[in-house]
């Protein structure tokens, strides 16, 4: 007659419907339980301590089931089957799923796939492989086909494909720990990796990526008549001592440290943002180590004018904000569960968020004055008192970091200092591999862990080793963010064709192609600009500043808003949507700066019309210009032929110009 069972049943009006069928062991316990008097644990009673999974990992067939067994271990030394009574979650239902009494199942799509286990607060996983092909002779062709792979220095792609010089992987050693662990991969489920790609689209991906700018057609030719074996690892050189490339990632963490300037008068506020803007630049363009960068944000103090990584606190201001925006941006971690309630699927609980907010519980601020919502020109400073108090049991809660013991600190120590040298020491769990994860994602278009910022044991890498390997080399050298880069862009899968095939169709864990993605809404317009030749003009900047040097997401530009510019709310990389939309491909028909662009009595299209160009030459500049390449010959012919049939040169230049760069392989890196 329990209320609980009676409403659990569905035998009484309940809002959230059937929980439990009597038949049920879940029942039985609960109503054996109510019949004892509900009684509280003891004090003496054995402790939970760890959950256990049986087996950890296998590897799985196609449509395959596979029994788990889940084994409580408590304080005492016992242990207890409880199979039946854990809660169990896979993180990818379409490659396996999991029923409530821990029978996974897996489906028709192969990959990687993790189940969780959840008994009382102790988690343990369950990794599962599904190779893509199973079959021993198959296996063996695809063995054969891997052990040619061989990351040598390959002949040029004229021996391939009869285009493009290609003879580039000179880097790349078999002992190199990225590319082993991408072949182990492959081999493990037996899939076969795209052909290399040829060098102008490595040129163009590449640019694009370090710099956020196309190449141009005198590059392509330089780099293309280039037959040096270490030519790819000299240009990633090259494009790492560009400004363009500070430039570009300085926006990436302008967004992900919120420098925003929308919400208060932009007037007094513009000074701020680029002052904080500039300084990521500087900071990037001199490659200072990451560690030093994190750091010297975290631990800011004084004016916001003469020390800029104070500005980071303009915007970060509650112990919220300080937690989430921290675990995020530089741990990998979402924790934003843990304000209010033990994490459902991690070990966070409220102690810890709290905990981790007291770091930042002395910070203090005077001067400046109240702008709308913000205030601003604020010094930062440590203050004399402050505390944290757990919103349960209100005890204050001395500092510490995530998972681990209180810093042990004096009555005039900052714990900003503490936490940062936590952060950024070489043993801790979260900071290189976030990094490293974080530029992979960047660089191949899916982080190893996926979400980027959402590291926990339900969702684990996609590759351990791989990101262990980066993270260890990442930490190994200083922190040294190009050397990071310059391993990414030279592993053998950044390298790789988009284009799939039989051996690899379907994958998107492995890396066994390059991933293609949209251009980002600065790097788009900014590429729409160098192709025109006309540069956009943004209100209140000075002229010539591109779309990646703009100083805050609050400079009016309507192509950018509607390409997916992020607000700057969060230090969450999803903030900027690269997902289609109808008002995308409406702004490319319809957008008054793309046409203003095209119709500029002194951009690159009148003056190209006003050439004494032939067609066929006029079609192949454009495609270089636009796309990177030669225009194929149907592309050519089709272009010459249009060019030829239309009265007007300088309207059959724009057309020509805008139908190109509307297609997929320009708005698209790939």
């Amino acid at each position: 007659r329990s209320l609980l069972l009676l409403k659990a049943t569905a035998r009484m009006p309940h809002g959230g419907g059937r929980r439990l069928e009597e038949s049920s062991d879940d029942y039985q316990v609960l109503r054996e339980w109510i019949a004892q008097g509900s009684p509280k644990p003891g004090t003496d009673d054995p402790q939970l301590v760890r959950l256990e999974l049986s087996p950890e990992e296998q590897v799985l067939s196609k449509n395959e089931t596979l029994q788990l067994t889940a084994t409580a271990i408590f304080s005492n030394g016992t242990s207890r089957d409880v199979t039946k009574r854990a809660v169990y979650q896979s993180n990818d239902l379409s490659i396996a799923s999991i029923e409530n009494d821990g029978l996974v199942r897996t489906a028709d799509q192969p990959g990687m796939v993790a189940v969780m286990a959840r008994f009382g607060d102790q988690i343990a996983t369950f990794h599962a492989a599904v190779p893509f092909v199973t079959d021993p002779v198959k296996r063996a062709l695809i063995e054969e086909q891997l052990r040619g792979i061989g990351f040598q220095p390959v002949a040029s792609s004229s021996q391939n494909n009869g285009n493009q010089n290609n003879d580039n992987q000179g880097d790349r050693q078999d002992a190199d720990p990225t590319n082993t662990h991408l072949l182990n991969q492959w081999r493990q489920l037996g899939v076969v990796p795209s052909a290399l790609a040829d060098d102008a689209t490595f040129l163009r991906r590449a640019s694009i990526d370090i710099c956020g700018t196309l190449p141009t057609p005198e590059e392509i030719t330089e780099f293309l008549a280039d037959t040096g074996s270490d030519k790819r690892s000299r240009l990633i050189d090259r494009l790492l001592d560009r400004p363009e490339y500070a430039s570009y990632f300085a926006m990436k963490w302008a967004d992900i440290l919120q420098n925003r300037g929308a919400g208060y008068s932009t007037s007094q506020q513009r000074a701020s943002t680029a002052l904080f803007s500039g300084w990521i630049r500087d900071s990037l363009a001199d490659n200072k180590s990451y560690d030093q960068f994190v750091s010297e944000i975290i631990t800011a103090s004084g004016s916001q004018y003469q020390n800029p990584p104070a500005l980071w606190y303009r915007t970060v201001r509650k112990p919220s904000e300080y937690v989430e925006s921290v675990a995020q941006a530089f741990l990998g971690v979402r924790v934003q569960c843990a304000q209010c309630h033990h994490h459902p699927t991690e070990r966070w609980s409220q102690e810890d968020y709290f905990s981790f907010a007291a770091n930042f519980a002395r910070v203090g601020r005077k001067g400046g004055f109240a702008d709308a919502e913000v205030p601003t020109d604020e010094i930062i400073f440590l203050s004399n008192r402050g505390e944290t108090r757990h919103p349960r049991t209100s005890e204050i809660l001395k500092p510490r970091p995530l998972g681990g013991a209180e810093f042990s600190l004096g009555l005039d120590d900052d714990p900003r200092i503490s936490l940062a040298r936590w952060m950024t020491s070489s043993d801790n769990p979260f900071f290189a591999r976030t990094m490293a994860n974080r530029m992979w994602a960047h660089f191949l278009g899916r982080g190893l862990v996926h979400p980027i910022d959402d590291a926990r044991s339900t969702n684990p890498p996609s590759n351990p080793e791989l990101l262990d390997a980066l993270a260890q080399e990442f930490s190994a050298s200083g922190f040294n963010v190009k050397s990071l880069i310059r391993s990414i862009t030279l592993s053998h899968a950044y390298g790789l064709e988009s284009t799939p095939h039989d051996g690899n169709a379907g994958d998107s864990q492995t890396f066994s192609r390059f991933y293609p993605r949209r251009l980002s809404a600065e790097v788009l317009l900014d590429g729409i600009s160098q192709v025109l030749d006309v540069p956009t003009e943004f209100a209140g900047v000075p002229a010539g500043t591109r779309a990646i040097e703009l100083p805050d997401e609050n400079v009016a530009a309507h192509f950018l808003d509607v390409f997916g510019r992020p607000a700057r709310m969060s230090a969450c990389e999803c903030e900027r949507v690269d997902a289609p939309a109808l008002t995308q491909a409406l702004e490319l028909v319809n957008s008054a700066e793309i046409q203003r662009k095209l119709t500029a009595k002194t951009g690159y299209p009148q003056l190209l019309a006003e050439s004494d160009t032939s067609h066929t030459e006029i079609a192949t500049e454009v495609f270089m210009r636009v796309l990177a390449r030669q225009p194929r010959p149907d592309e050519q012919k089709a272009a010459t032929d249009y060019l030829a049939s239309e009265p007007d040169r300088a309207e059959a230049c724009r057309t020509l110009l805008w139908s190109l760069l509307a297609t997929n392989e320009f708005l698209f890196n790939h």
